[in-house]
């Protein structure tokens, strides 16, 4: 059923918040950002959210216009939900929020980070001026789940899947990558405590993390 609002408000940000302000809301487009996903999936990446709560929060992005569920093609032919173009109009607002709140006196530093949100979090603490003359393609492996990171131009690119003949192959847990990115643990130190492999270009994950931190 769709929700229902009791005050009009013609603010358009009185609008997202009614479209966004539910709990969890902004973590499932958080974890769909990269990429669709199946049910089971999104509950991966939410660990504490409960299947009802989940399935009533993505009917009302799908009612919203910013979800919609696609089946895939065989041999898959598994449901997933993806974001909508409307939908990923959202990444810029999403990211920006995120940088905002990182700078939160009560920000849990150290925390654990999921596969995609690390992956975000490296998206908006990534400074263009650190990667002047970079051009080069990452296959982040971080447990289970492949990413495809690609810096050219001063953009960072990410997206779930499996890279294309990259640079470098980067493979870790998330906690070793956010101790790198954002912890101050030097790359070098972590790659000889074997938290973090790099096979290929080690000059190209140098200046990657150079324009992380």
């Amino acid at each position: 059923m769709a929700r229902t609002r009791t005050v009009e408000d013609g603010c358009g940000i009185a609008h997202a918040s009614d479209l966004l302000g539910q709990r969890w809301a902004l973590l499932v487009v958080r974890e769909l950002l990269l990429g669709p996903k199946r049910f089971t999936d999104l509950r991966s990446g939410i660990p504490d959210i409960s299947p009802n709560v989940l399935g009533q929060r993505l009917r009302e992005l799908e009612e919203s216009g910013i979800v919609r569920r696609r089946r895939l093609a065989p041999p898959a032919a598994a449901q997933v939900y993806e974001l909508t173009k409307w939908g990923r109009d959202l990444e810029p607002a999403v990211l920006a929020l995120g940088r905002w709140a990182s700078r939160s006196p009560s920000f849990p530093l150290g925390a654990e980070m999921g596969p995609d949100s690390l992956v975000l979090a490296l998206k908006s603490t990534f400074q263009p001026e650190k990667a002047e003359g970079l051009d080069a393609t990452y296959a982040l492996q971080l447990g289970e789940m492949p990413f495809r990171i690609s810096v050219g131009e001063g953009e960072f690119r990410a997206a779930r899947g499996e890279a294309e003949s990259p640079d470098a192959v980067i493979t870790a847990d998330p906690s070793a990558i956010a101790a790198v990115a954002f912890g101050g643990n030097p790359l070098g130190k972590a790659v000889d405590a074997g938290d973090v492999r790099i096979d290929g270009s080690r000059r190209a994950v140098n200046a990657l993390f150079r324009a992380l931190t």
